[in-house]
């Protein structure tokens, strides 16, 4: 019984995870548009309000065009899903302290509360906690990564003529 687990297992992932993946970069995509592709899926993918993330991630394909590669912004936003998951209590967690807002209980009585529409305030407040947190997330790493990570960091000079600007790394 286990070993068919483990094979239905293995074969989800293949069909669902690899075979597409190979089926992308069979395709001939650039690489620097597949990364940008997979960093933007698994980041918008990380949104912590459920099933949204689907809709960023179209809103982001819509208005990006040909910059980005469809198929693996939505594979990447299919991986991050798990991740997503597991992060929806510290991100709600830390909003709440980020914003001084009160402790949203997480228990089986809360979840009931949830269903029958008596804590719809509560679940609101909650859900704005965790965007904040999100948002506050976004914006250290956007102002920290040419700190950390200077040598990855592009920075904007000027040619020796002087007539335009291209992008190069500066010492």
């Amino acid at each position: 019984m286990l070993t068919r687990f483990g094979y239905g297992l293995a074969s989800w992932f293949r069909r669902k995870l690899v075979d597409p993946l190979n089926l992308i970069l069979r395709r001939g995509t650039e690489p620097k548009q597949l990364a940008f592709s997979f960093a933007l899926g698994i980041c918008l993918g990380l949104f912590p309000i459920c099933g949204v993330t689907v809709f960023l991630c179209g809103i982001a394909i819509a208005v990006l065009g040909s910059l980005c590669h469809a198929p693996t912004v939505m594979l990447a936003n299919f991986i991050a899903t798990p991740i997503e998951f597991s992060l929806m209590i510290p991100f709600l967690r830390f909003g709440e302290f980020v914003t001084g807002g009160p402790h949203f209980p997480l228990s089986s009585d809360a979840f009931k509360k949830v269903l029958t529409g008596e804590a719809s305030w509560d679940v609101l407040q909650s859900i704005f906690h965790a965007v904040c947190s999100q948002f506050l997330h976004i914006f250290i790493h956007i102002h920290l990564f040419p700190v950390h990570y200077p040598h990855l960091h592009p920075k904007v000079c000027l040619d020796p003529s002087g007539m335009s600007d291209k992008s190069c790394v500066c010492s």
